[in-house]
């Protein structure tokens, strides 16, 4: 039993010693970026973590999982949200309908199928006319999306959202912004898995900066 314990404790020193050296290893302007101007947070409280994303985008596809498994654990203070880009005229349509089905509460229902459909598939779904005619294909109304995609709030979200980013200075996706503060990549943190350590990194530094 005391062998038992003894292996218990050293293994729970090493994790911890581990966990130090692996935080040491995030180098500012290499790991990750700082703004020189934050962007603002959508609230004062907690953490925020926004994942700035593109559906037409393949390392966004392939980043899906890994952050949806990431938020699903993240703790309560962790405040994750997704910001589509418009990096390119190509872009708007689909930062719109993001906005436009998130309006209907509708999102969960076409947000994996327009990853799929834009990103996996390579289908052009370029206009609005074209995005209504497949979202109905899952009980969207196609009206009802057409009025919310033309509508003053859901252009007000489009050009907030693209205010932030470019605010970030963020140029590619997918890209992370820690607290309106910290930008990630996976060109900087060296790999999509490496970007969520980062991630899990900077949120921990800025809950301890609040406490």
């Amino acid at each position: 039993m005391i062998r038992t314990l003894g292996t218990v404790v050293v293994f729970a020193l090493s994790m911890a010693v581990g966990a130090v050296a692996q935080a040491q290893s995030w180098v500012e302007n290499t790991h990750y970026r700082t703004l020189d101007n934050p962007v603002r947070t959508a609230s004062d409280e907690g953490v925020e973590v926004a994942e700035v994303f593109w559906y037409g985008c393949p390392h966004c596809y392939t980043f899906k999982p890994l952050i949806e498994s990431w938020a699903d654990q993240a703790p309560d203070y962790v405040n994750f949200v997704k910001l589509p880009a418009a990096l390119g005229q190509s872009w708007e349509p689909h930062a719109y309908a993001f906005y436009a089905l998130e309006a209907m509460g509708e999102l969960d229902k076409v947000h994996d199928a327009l990853f799929t459909a834009l990103a996996g598939e390579r289908r052009p779904l370029n206009s609005p006319e074209a995005l209504a005619d497949f979202v109905s294909g899952y009980g969207v109304d196609a009206e009802e999306f057409l009025n919310n995609y033309r509508s003053f709030g859901v252009r007000a979200r489009v050009q907030q959202a693209q205010a932030k980013i470019r605010g970030a200075r963020i140029t590619g996706t997918p890209t992370m912004l820690v607290n309106g503060k910290y930008v990630v990549s996976a060109s900087m943190a060296g790999g999509h898995e490496a970007v969520l350590s980062v991630v899990d990194y900077l949120v921990e530094q800025e809950r301890a900066a609040a406490e």
